[in-house]
Formats: structure tokens, sequence, C-alpha cells
């Protein structure tokens, strides 16, 4: 009787730790180990996050936008005036990719959890030409992001060990 309860008990710390769906993989090039969460769609576009041992990267993509080292994205959290300002890190395109990365340390960097404990009500995007493109997230998503994010935290960490 006692082990049933125990396992009662448990049973809701396991059901949260399901949540995290990454998928491992190894880098043809450089043979390190890398996790993704693969493309996930939104409103007018698609993001990935991948994680290494050495940084954190998010991708988002928007299609017929270009950017360049001077585009700009302003993240927008639900319910305070707070916002974060990301430039591209990705090289010039014009096939709608727009990155920004975060080092992998230990204690992550404060925009990096800023991103995983508050949700994210819009994304604003500006490309080359200062055309602002936002993106907004309904309920569902807020809460898949934010859930996505902390996983990935949580996960990179494990890779520099």
């Amino acid at each position: 009787m006692k082990y049933v309860f125990t396992i009662f008990i448990l049973f809701p710390v396991f059901s949260f730790a399901q949540e995290c769906n990454v998928k491992s993989i190894r880098d043809p090039y450089t043979h390190e180990v890398k996790i993704t969460t693969g493309l996930i769609s939104l409103n007018s576009g698609q993001y990935s996050i991948e994680a290494t041992k050495t940084q954190i990267d998010f991708m988002f993509t928007l299609e017929g936008k270009c950017f360049d080292d001077a585009s700009t994205a302003a993240v927008f959290f639900e319910g305070t005036r707070l916002k974060s300002n990301f430039r591209n890190s990705g090289t010039m395109n014009c096939n709608g990719i727009f990155h920004f990365m975060f080092r992998n340390t230990n204690p992550s960097a404060t925009a990096l959890q800023n991103l995983g404990n508050k949700r994210i009500s819009s994304i604003r995007f500006k490309d080359n030409t200062n055309k602002e493109t936002s993106v907004s997230l309904t309920e569902d998503q807020q809460q898949k992001l934010m859930n996505l994010i902390n996983c990935m935290i949580n996960e990179s960490k494990k890779l520099s060990q």
C-alpha cells in the first residue's frame, strides 16, 4: 500500500517532466552534439531553438523579409511594459531568417531568463528597410514557447558538463 501511495504522490512530478520535447542531433561537420526543438509554426512564420555547449540560438523565419546585421526584434512581455531588444546575429539574407543568440553560461543571461519566465505577447521584427512585422502569440503559443525556452535552458546546461 505504501508503494501505491508513493506512486500517486510522485505522478504529477513526472507528468510535467514529459513536456520537454527536444531532439538531440550530432553536427555532421564538428561532430558536436546539439539539441533542437525543430521548426514550430507561429501565426505568420516559424521558429526553432537550438543549443550547443557554447550557445543557445533562436531562429525565426518570416516569408518575404530581408534581414541584415542592423535588423532588430523587439520582444514584448504580457502584462508589463518590459521589452527586450535583439539584433540579428545571422547573416544578411532575403529568406526571412532572423537569429539571436545567447551564450550558454551558468547562470543564464538575464534576458534569456526573462524569455523563459515571462509570457511573450508579441515580437516585432524590423527588416533592412525598417518596415515592422508584428507576430502576436495566442495564449497556447505563449505557454508553449515559455515551456520550450525553459526546457532548452535546462537541457543546454547538461551539454556543457
